[in-house]
């Protein structure tokens, strides 16, 4: 089975072709990283025009390289939830265009469970039950894979979200949007023991996340650094902090490996591409004997082929709406 699909939740435009939810016959991605460096993160209306800009050609583009025509594919899947609502809307609005015009089944998919389907893609394996940590821009998840569209969300981020935190505080090193990668490279580089952040917990909820404390944490020191003439080494200010989201995410992800008795673990999220985090989630697995999934590094960012992936689950499932579908901005796994 064929679908196309298509992403547009933030700062990315993307269409992809993908044969039986495993098999990618192609994956466009339109970056809009340059437009958005200028002002320090992602501006929502510009994201939203842009998508307009170049949806049609990215879509072309993905059937192109596939090397088929609309009257290959046998479903459309596209974002519909959760994400930039503007940017959303651009992307579910022209999926239903397209599904209206060539009288193809429209699958709306949520974003968080494509990124968990990116592991379909790379492990023809891989199958449910599993464990899956999420790590990206706005989502931090500890969530149980029950089957290929039912998800338990065993722990959750209470405010801000690990990307966010990392971008936040790249913006106050005067690091280049997007400044998670920024600082995972200098990571590389520093001595993670150098400066010292909170690890934050919430009394009664182990497996949940809390990362504005070690936001604010890390700013502030940034700060007082600068008031009072202080230096600080930029190399291993980045490798302390990069370490401290790490210990956060890996701490819990470990705790519910225990609690669950699972022993696939996965991997998912722009962030997931983190070098320090995928070693110590190697590490935390190979002593809990484990088998670890994680998505190569084109899968983990924003992408249409893992869109796809999930689509051609909801698809068997029965997961198929009409033209009254619409996009959220936020929206639970769990529903």
């Amino acid at each position: 089975m064929n679908i196309l699909s298509i992403e547009t939740s933030c700062d990315e435009t993307c269409a992809a072709v993908v044969k039986d939810g495993r098999e990618v016959l192609s994956n466009i991605v339109a970056s809009q990283i340059e437009t958005h460096r200028i002002y320090g993160g992602v501006v929502p209306e510009i994201a939203s025009r842009q998508h307009i800009e170049v949806i049609y050609d990215v879509t072309d583009r993905a059937l192109k390289e596939a090397g088929l025509n609309m009257k290959d594919i046998e479903a459309i899947a596209v974002t519909a939830w959760p994400g930039l609502i503007g940017a959303l809307l651009v992307g579910v609005n022209f999926a239903k265009g397209l599904s209206l015009a060539n009288n193809k089944p429209l699958i709306p998919v949520h974003h968080i469970k494509s990124h968990i389907a990116a592991n379909y893609i790379q492990f023809k394996e891989l199958e449910p039950p599993f464990l899956c940590l999420i790590v990206s821009g706005g989502h931090s998840n500890l969530v149980e894979v029950l089957d290929y569209t039912t998800y338990r969300v065993l722990g959750k981020t209470r405010d801000d979200a690990a990307g966010e935190c990392f971008d936040k505080v790249a913006r106050v090193m005067g690091l280049p949007y997007p400044g998670g990668v920024e600082i995972s490279k200098l990571a590389l580089k520093g001595n993670q023991d150098r400066y010292h952040f909170p690890n934050p917990s919430i009394e009664g909820e182990p497996l949940n996340f809390s990362f504005s404390g070690l936001k604010t944490a890390a700013i502030n020191m940034l700060h007082n650094a600068g008031q009072k003439g202080e230096e600080i080494n930029i190399e291993d200010f980045a490798a302390s902090f990069n370490k401290a989201v790490v210990e956060a995410l890996t701490s819990r992800l470990q705790i519910a490996i225990r609690q669950t008795g699972y022993k696939k673990v996965a991997l998912a999220g722009g962030v997931s591409a983190n070098k320090m985090l995928r070693d110590k989630v190697s590490e935390i697995c190979s002593e809990e004997g484990c088998s670890l999934y994680m998505p190569p590094h084109y899968l983990c960012g924003d992408n249409a082929a893992m869109v796809g992936a999930q689509g051609y689950y909801e698809y068997l499932n029965g997961v198929i709406c009409d033209l009254s579908l619409n996009a959220q901005a936020v929206k639970s796994m769990e529903k």
